[in-house]
């Protein structure tokens, strides 16, 4: 039964998903063929540190969101828990090693899958077709599988890599706002003024940024600036269509060769528009003229829902991989 659970009859069993970004994490909890699930949200992001992803702290901020939705649920009884998380790739050591017995432990949940939130993009996205995804939010990562293996592109954090993505277009709106401060070439008054609007005096600016822990989204939350500037602005225009081609040669190096694969785009960077989005379009067009471009079917939450349910059921389709998918029975690792 689900710890605390006080209902009579039989359990009703459910699923959590987690989704897991640079901004907060989302949360779902719902019955397996039963009604949309109950969602809450967490806008504080998971901490990173020398272990990689903190497990104690997704624990703390996540056990509270999934009893409270349990009950809105009306699920009893947590059987299967997918952690979608940014950075899993690279540094999810700590999280593969202690998260599924620590969920076991405190939520009974016995099948735990640990995965990529590229990889619960591509799945919210494309389902069980053979394509790539691009999951463009604070960061930026495509991912691509001809349902045998995984093929993955960029999503090397806004320091090594993520070009392209929120806090790469924002860190670049920000360095033409500080050229114009300057009076260097390739300035942008326009998003100079808006620097000043959002963030105060230039000056002070390092000082904001550098040593924020959430330093990449709060160089993404600039970028909705630089599209807004992006009609009249050449500067803001040429970082758009800069970052369109990275996103583009991401997919390309992530999509299959053969066949006739599919090409979905995910995320909340989608948000900023036709500024963005008309070069993103002829960039695919160019660099990935094989493939189709599908309209994405969901986002990283419903593809973790959507790999619970196949969990449950035995029958998902998707590769797995020790960086990128993996699935655990949770209950032999309890502690």
């Amino acid at each position: 039964m689900f710890p605390n659970s006080t209902a009579a009859g039989p359990a009703v069993p459910g699923y959590l998903a987690v989704d897991s970004g640079g901004s907060g994490l989302r949360v779902a909890v719902g019955a397996f063929g039963g009604a949309p699930p109950a969602q809450g949200r967490s806008s504080t992001p998971v901490r990173t540190g020398d272990r990689g992803i903190d497990p104690a702290h997704l624990l703390e901020l996540v056990v509270p969101l999934a009893r409270t939705l349990a009950a809105e649920a009306g699920v009893d009884e947590l059987t299967t828990a997918v952690v979608g998380a940014a950075g899993f790739a690279t540094l999810g050591a700590a999280l593969r090693a202690e998260l599924p017995g620590a969920l076991a432990g405190e939520l009974g949940v016995g099948t735990v899958g640990l995965a990529a939130d590229a990889v619960t993009a591509y799945i919210g996205a494309l389902g069980a077709r053979p394509g790539a995804a691009l999951a463009a939010g604070t960061g930026l990562i495509a991912i691509g599988t001809d349902l045998r293996s995984w093929r993955r592109a960029d999503g090397w954090g806004h320091l090594l890599g993520d070009c392209g993505g929120g806090a790469w277009i924002g860190r670049a709106g920000l360095e033409a706002a500080l050229r114009a401060h300057d009076g260097r070439a390739g300035g942008s008054a326009p998003l100079l003024e808006r620097a000043r609007e959002r963030f105060g005096p230039p000056p002070e600016l390092p000082g904001l940024v550098y040593p924020r822990p959430d330093r990449a989204a709060l160089l993404a939350s600039f970028a909705p600036e630089v599209a807004a500037c992006a009609p009249d602005d050449p500067a803001a225009t040429g970082i758009l269509r800069a970052a369109a081609r990275h996103m583009a040669e991401s997919v390309a190096a992530a999509c299959p060769e053969s066949g006739e694969p599919e090409v979905a785009c995910t995320g909340g960077l989608l948000n900023l528009g036709e500024p963005l989005l008309s070069f993103l379009r002829e960039e695919l067009a160019r660099q990935v003229p094989h493939a189709r471009t599908a309209t994405a079917q969901g986002d990283p939450l419903h593809g973790c829902v959507r790999l619970a349910s196949g969990l449950a059921a035995g029958d998902a389709v998707w590769p797995e991989d020790p960086r990128l998918l993996c699935v655990t029975d949770a209950r032999k690792r309890a502690t």
